[in-house]
């Protein structure tokens, strides 16, 4: 499997789901934030306070040490997460093809329907899938605003490895 296709798919659903993404990304990047100052850590205005009056123990000093770090640590990689999110969802909402270029160029090209807002196609061995098309984040490449009509077929290409990444060919639309 190659190592490129699993980070497309995995930017991609933050593309593809991009409105939520944004909203999710956002506020949550306020609370990763406050938690990756080391004034954050819980109980430790206590934890000083017990300090300072000889109340804790060598081994109480070490473990809270250590679980305050940990808990630092991890909140400020989520928050690299969330604001890399947070970017790749704000262009994709405005119209930036952040992975499906990648994907159309890579991708293997399928029979597929458009229903609403739902494409099925399906993949090389046979399986099917129904997928989401957002409205505001469409899986169209390479003209965005194409119109896609429902019932008729189209084509979608999908990476082999993870078709759940995949993107409708506007250039092959039925006229």
């Amino acid at each position: 499997m190659n190592p490129l296709d699993t980070v497309m798919w995995i930017a991609n659903f933050v593309a593809s789901h991009a409105y939520a993404v944004v909203f999710i990304a956002a506020f949550s990047l306020f609370g990763l934030l406050a938690l990756s100052s080391k004034a954050a850590v819980p109980g430790g205005a206590l934890r000083r306070v017990r300090e300072r009056e000889g109340l804790l123990t060598d081994g109480d000093r070490a473990r809270g040490t250590v679980l305050g770090s940990i808990r630092v640590v991890v909140a400020r990689v989520a928050a690299v997460l969330m604001l890399a999110s947070l970017i790749v969802g704000i262009l994709s909402l405005t119209g930036v093809p952040v992975t499906r270029a990648y994907i159309h160029d890579n991708g293997r090209p399928t029979t597929g329907a458009v229903d609403g807002d739902w494409v099925t196609f399906s993949v090389a061995d046979g399986t099917e899938y129904t997928l989401p098309n957002d409205f505001f984040s469409p899986a169209v490449y390479p003209d965005r605003d194409a119109y896609l009509p429902t019932g008729q077929p189209v084509v979608v290409r999908y990476l082999p490895g993870h078709p759940q990444a995949f993107v409708i060919d506007s250039s092959q639309l039925p006229e």
